[in-house]
Order: structure tokens, then C-alpha cells, then sequence
């Protein structure tokens, strides 16, 4: 991610309040972060787990799912927002919130991070941090080069997948498997 155009912290309201440049940006810790587009191979991919994870959901009722048009508020005070390239949200949370149209006011559930060529180890790690600390229950971090999964339930126990492993998460999506090789298929 690179540095801001802005100094001095935001707020969750006051990125709002900015002029839509088309950047996507984010906040942590009330600092405006600016990520560049990641490309062809991040879009696919980002494609095929939201409609992996969409056909799921939809089927089982169990919640919905969002791409990284959606932001979620992890933090005050100063304010975090992230928005994970795919997210999913448990149905009896996202009823209590409802439709809304602006940012999610807490975690999602699941956030799913696809590494794109701009993303530096210690970016990922505290996106990891930053959503295990706000209670989402589980991360992946998708690898497109080599093809794998690191699935985080704890930032200092991640549980490393490779394309020959099956996805999937009981507690959180009782039913729903997908093998890795599938996320990254053309």
C-alpha cells in the first residue's frame, strides 16, 4: 500500500467526505491508505471465491457474501476500515445490521485477502492482525504464485494449504469444500 495524499488521522465518516478520486483506500489506526488495482489474475481469482463462497451461502442461508467494494469498521478511535477482497458475513449478524448502504459497523466473519504483486509481508500481517483482533473468526490469504491458502483462526498459527488440499472451515461454513486448485482454474 502506498502512503497517503492525506495527513493528519480520519475518521470512518470523514473518508467519506473526500472527493471520489477512484483509488481504493483504506484506514488504520486513522491513516489513509491508497492500494494501486492488483490485476487480471488477483480479479479472477477474487471472482472465483466470491462465487464459490456466494453459491454456498445462497444455498445454505448461512450468511452473505461481499466483495472489496464493502469496508468494514475493525476499530475507533482512531479509526480502522478495511475491505477485504471477498468477505462473508453470518446471516444472523447481517440481519441485525440489515441492507445497509455504508460500511459494515464491525468484522466480517471470514475476510479472504488474495495477494496481488503491491502486497509486502508485513502489509498482509497486519491486515491478519487488524481483522483477528476485531473478531473475525477466520482469514485466508490466497497465494496465486504458487497456489495456496494460509488460513488464520490465531495470527501466530496459521494452517499453510497447497493446491492439492481441500478448503474448508466446519465451525464457520459447515459444508462448504473447495479444492484449492479450484480457486485458481482458467
Amino acid at each position: 500500500m502506498s502512503q497517503p495524499k492525506h495527513t493528519g488521522l480520519l475518521t470512518v465518516e470523514s473518508l467519506y467526505e473526500l472527493p471520489d478520486d477512484d483509488d481504493r483506500y483504506e484506514l488504520v489506526a486513522g491513516v489513509l491508505l491508497c492500494e494501486p488495482p492488483p490485476g487480471v489474475r488477483h480479479g479472477r481469482v477474487v471472482a472465483r471465491i466470491t462465487a464459490l463462497l456466494d453459491r454456498y451461502a445462497r444455498s445454505t442461508k448461512a450468511g452473505v457474501v461481499f466483495t472489496g467494494d464493502c469496508g468494514y469498521v475493525l476499530a475507533r478511535s482512531p479509526d480502522t476500515l478495511r475491505a477485504p477482497d471477498v468477505s462473508f458475513v453470518t446471516r444472523e449478524r447481517f440481519d441485525a445490521v440489515g441492507d445497509i448502504t455504508s460500511v459494515f459497523p464491525g468484522c466480517p466473519d471470514l475476510a479472504v485477502e488474495v495477494l496481488s504483486p503491491s502486497n509486502s509481508p508485513s502489509d498482509v500481517r497486519a491486515k491478519v492482525a487488524d481483522y483477528l483482533a476485531a473478531g473475525t473468526r477466520a482469514v485466508w490469504v490466497v497465494e496465486p504464485v504458487p497456489c495456496g491458502v494460509t488460513v488464520y483462526r490465531a495470527l501466530l498459527s496459521p494452517r499453510a494449504l497447497d493446491e492439492g488440499e481441500i478448503l474448508k472451515d466446519e465451525d464457520l461454513l459447515p459444508g462448504f469444500e473447495a479444492p484449492i486448485a479450484e480457486l485458481f482454474e482458467i
